[in-house]
């Protein structure tokens, strides 16, 4: 993904693992080492399920570049490097060496006329690169609480169904004030946002297929059109018509 934009992201995760370098501008983030900034030339990388903002420190456009990477290709491609070891990306990191490596890695990945052989080991170099020199241990290796991690997994598995505080405090048995706490707490936003990000990462999904993004609002829970629209700019910075003309 390339993109250039003065949009407030408002915190979200992916995922998947993002890497990629700060083109221009500069930014400013929220993570899980608490804020961060990032400017031109800086490599920004992203962890699977890990919160995160962004937003220009100037208020101007600041504009990057991204190569997202499921968790499980990334294992299946460096399991011999690290050996099983668990991993997790820093937020920013300022290493030219690194940035050289992404544009190299970036420019066979997105030319139609690289060489297959090419474009696969620039992309093995890289990730081998960053997992050498800048892994770290993960933050934390426990999961959400009972009553979390049952809110979460009933967003997920039908997030198109509208739910509420109520409903889902009575599947732990605790108060919707416990659950709201807990939640924002543990995961970082309201699950009223969480519910939303995963409407969005559906419509999403829905949109590569090449749906309609009429159609796409009924079948993800929106009220409509626009309301789906209004909550895709502001977790994405483009509309969802922008978007499905990109991906296609």
């Amino acid at each position: 993904m390339t993109l250039a934009s003065n949009h407030h992201f408002p915190r979200h995760s992916h995922d998947q693992f993002g890497i990629g370098v700060m083109t221009f501008g500069a930014q400013r983030s929220w993570s899980g080492l608490g804020q961060v900034d990032a400017s031109a030339g800086d490599v920004i990388m992203v962890n699977p399920g890990e919160m995160h903002d962004g937003h220009s420190r100037s208020g101007q456009l600041r504009g990057w570049r991204m190569l997202y990477l499921s968790p499980s290709l990334l294992a299946k491609e460096v399991d011999d490097e690290i050996s099983g070891r668990a991993y997790t990306l820093p937020p920013v990191v300022h290493d030219p060496l690194l940035t050289k490596h992404f544009a190299v890695m970036f420019a066979s990945i997105t030319d139609v006329h690289a060489d297959p052989l090419e474009r696969e080991g620039n992309l093995l170099q890289t990730l081998m690169y960053i997992l050498r020199e800048h892994s770290m241990t993960r933050y934390s290796s426990r999961g959400p609480s009972p009553c979390v991690a049952k809110a979460i997994c009933r967003i997920e598995s039908a997030p198109e169904i509208p739910a509420s505080l109520a409903e889902l405090a009575a599947l732990s048995n605790v108060s919707r004030f416990q659950l709201l706490r807990g939640f924002a707490r543990e995961v970082g936003i309201t699950p009223h946002a969480y519910l939303v990000q995963r409407r969005i990462r559906l419509v999403r999904q829905l949109l590569a297929k090449g749906e309609a993004p009429a159609q796409t609002a009924i079948q993800t829970g929106f009220a409509d059109q626009s309301h789906m629209t209004r909550a895709f700019v502001r977790q994405l910075g483009v509309t969802p018509s922008r978007y499905r003309a990109a991906i296609a």
